[in-house]
């Protein structure tokens, strides 16, 4: 930033960031190889193209020495390694590294729509956020006893790609509540080993600060919550920001500033206020923060006056239901009986909760076409779109550049049933299939007659139908589907323009290697 003068101004650089976006995406997997082995005195000895290697995964992995989400807001885009591509020889790609991103323990993961997708709690847990692609799968891998030697491997697939958003919730077992310059700082300093920012002026702590404190046998954490104001709930001050820091505590305490000179302000209007906002954020966020037990410690009692003021609400403090205790930061009186009734809270919550184990988390994506539903089928804008999982998957991986490796899919979607789904709801042929994501979707003409088989595309001597003495050569083939796609372009050009369709006969472009009675048992190459 440039400021008077033209000079460079310092960027303030966040030390503590508990809310960042994150873009992740797995690595693509890497494509299949079409090969053939060759040596002397045998030239064409068989398929053998390797598998290409799968893409790394994106994780998260709580981790116990992360304390901070700050690497991830400089760096908010994250990418797994790409697999490599198969080879020759039956020799697979190998697979990418997977990504470990390290959080703070308590990090909750969300998607873009702000739905709760996991809550990393305990060292040492993982999430796949974003699953690498599968390799696709070489020629080898792809041959069967009716299609000997393809021509053709399956591609990679793009690995998954989405924004998330993490939000880092405090795993401390006491929260300190109050009031700007109420203390809390020092009172966490007083009672534990940390070291925060203290100084006389409100809004001091602009991070929640913690502290480890061990009273008896029981060792535990405080967390201080920067300073709230009436309206924090709605966005004021530092609250807003902090409040969901102060969620998964055991226990709150109010600490209140009984030596305060703004005007007014006293300890139960303070008590009153500060309670007031935790119920509008438990109201507003659906947490259970109004169940907690509370404790209230008075402090800055080593003043004067500020001693008196508490002896005067300490009995309509307890006459509703609070253990109060009289505390000094400074002076170090009442320290120990407050951290004991701490430790007292903590100890009891943890004997009630059971201990988390370490878990790992993989998101599966929900299937597009329903439950027990492969895919489905609706027509929009005249156009009939196909959604499901493996339809997509299966056009993601095709070489749309090799003729054998389109006839294999239309044999793949074929077996699935999209043809026979289709005539049942009325598509003709000409009439346009969609298949894929929307901003990468691939679009076929419907051709309910067309010979579907990559196997008969096949240009490879080991294939038994080539001796058939009336099959056709590959430029027939291709010469009779140009004709039947310029038939079908006649006839949807008719229709759009309102003329009436030839009433010339349909030419006959069945052949006898086209019937499905000579092809074998195809359900061993849906490997994928």
């Amino acid at each position: 930033m440039r400021g008077q003068y033209g000079k460079e101004r310092p960027v303030a650089v966040p030390s503590f960031v508990d809310k960042v976006t994150l873009h992740v995406a797995g690595g693509s997997g890497g494509d299949g190889v079409a090969s053939v082995h060759r040596e002397k005195f045998k030239p064409l000895g068989g398929p053998d193209g390797g598998n290409g290697g799968n893409g790394g995964d994106v994780i998260l992995q709580v981790g116990a020495d992360v304390t901070t989400l700050i690497d991830y807001h400089h760096e908010p885009h994250r990418r797994g390694t790409n697999g490599a591509p198969g080879a020759g020889s039956n020799r697979s790609g190998s697979n990418g590294e997977d990504l470990v991103l390290r959080v703070p323990d308590g990090t909750v993961v969300k998607d873009a729509s702000g739905e709760v997708l996991a809550d990393l709690i305990g060292p040492g847990t993982e999430l796949v956020i974003a699953a690498g692609g599968r390799g696709g799968l070489g020629n080898a891998a792809l041959a069967s006893s009716k299609r000997k030697a393809p021509g053709f491997a399956l591609k990679g697939e793009p690995g998954d790609e989405l924004t998330i958003t993490l939000e880092l919730k405090v795993v401390a077992d006491v929260g300190l509540i109050g009031f700007p310059s109420a203390g809390k700082s020092s009172l966490i300093a007083a009672l534990s080993r940390a070291r925060p920012k203290i100084a006389d002026y409100p809004f001091t702590t602009l991070v929640p600060n913690l502290g480890v404190v061990t009273a008896g046998s029981t060792t535990f954490t405080v967390a201080d919550v920067p300073g709230l104001i009436e309206g924090a709930s709605e966005g004021r001050g530092l609250g807003h920001d902090f409040l969901r820091h102060v969620e998964r505590c055991a226990a709150l305490v109010h600490v209140i500033d009984c030596a305060t000179v703004d005007p007014g302000r006293d300890p139960l209007s303070d008590l009153d206020v500060i309670e007031a906002e935790l119920k509008a954020y438990a109201e507003a966020t659906g947490s259970d923060l109004l169940d907690r037990p509370r404790l209230v410690a008075l402090n800055k009692t080593d003043v004067p006056d500020a001693k008196e003021i508490a002896g005067f609400v300490r009995d309509e403090l307890e006459a509703r239901g609070l253990d109060v205790y009289d505390v000094s930061a400074a002076s170090h009186a009442g320290l120990r009986e407050l951290s004991f009734a701490m430790a007292e809270i903590v100890a009891s919550r943890r004997a009630e909760t059971p201990v988390a184990e370490v878990t790992r988390i993989v998101l599966r994506p929900k299937a597009e076409a329903g439950v027990g539903r492969e895919f489905t089928i609706d027509q929009v804008n005249g156009q009939w779109i196909v959604r499901g999982e493996k339809p997509k998957r299966w056009v993601r991986q095709t070489d749309f550049a090799n003729d054998e490796a389109v006839g294999f899919l239309a044999d793949r979607l074929n077996r699935l049933g999209v043809e026979d789904e289709l005539l049942k709801r009325g598509a003709r042929a000409g009439d346009d299939v969609v298949i894929g994501d929307e901003d990468n979707a691939v679009v076929f003409d419907f051709d309910p007659q067309i010979p579907a088989g990559a196997e008969v595309l096949g240009r490879r001597g080991e294939d038994l139908r080539i001796d058939q003495s009336d099959r056709r050569t590959n430029v027939q083939r291709r010469e009779e589907l140009a004709a039947r796609r310029a038939h079908e372009a006649e006839i949807r050009e008719a229709r759009e323009s309102g003329r009436p369709e030839s009433s010339a006969a349909t030419p006959d472009w069945t052949f006898p290697e086209d019937d499905p009675a000579l092809d074998g048992d195809d359900s061993d190459e849906d490997r994928r």
